[in-house]
C-alpha cells in the first residue's frame, strides 16, 4: 500500500478516535443536540474522514471501505448544504457507520 494510502487511513482513524472522546458513554442523542460545540467538533471530523476517503479513492478507487462514495458525499453535503445536514443524521453516522469504518480501516492497515 502506498504510503500517502497509510497516511490518509490513519487521519481516519485518528478522526473517529476524536468523535468518540467527544461523545462519552453512555451515548445520549438529546445531551449531544443540545451540545453545539461537541455538534461542530463532529461535523468537521466527518468532513476529515470524507476529505482523506476521496484521496484515497482517487489513488485507489478498488480499496475495500463499505460506503466510500457515502462517505465523501456525506463530507460535501456538510460542507456544500450544512443547513440541510440533521443532528439525526450525525448521530446515526456516529453510531452506526463510524464503527464500521473504523473496523475496516484496522483490518486494511493489518493486512498491509
Amino acid at each position: 500500500m502506498q504510503d500517502e494510502i497509510k497516511v490518509w487511513l490513519e487521519d481516519v482513524e485518528r478522526a473517529i478516535a476524536e468523535i468518540n472522546d467527544f461523545l462519552p458513554e453512555p451515548r445520549n442523542f438529546l445531551e449531544f443536540e443540545k451540545d453545539m460545540k461537541t455538534k461542530r467538533a463532529i461535523e468537521r471530523n466527518i468532513e476529515i474522514i470524507g476529505e482523506a476517503m476521496s484521496r484515497i479513492l482517487k489513488v485507489k478507487p478498488d480499496i475495500e471501505i463499505s460506503n466510500s462514495r457515502k462517505i465523501v458525499d456525506t463530507r460535501n453535503r456538510i460542507i456544500h448544504g450544512y443547513d440541510s445536514v440533521s443532528d439525526d443524521v450525525i448521530w446515526l453516522i456516529v453510531v452506526r457507520y463510524l464503527p464500521v469504518l473504523d473496523k475496516e480501516i484496522k483490518e486494511i492497515k493489518k493486512e498491509n
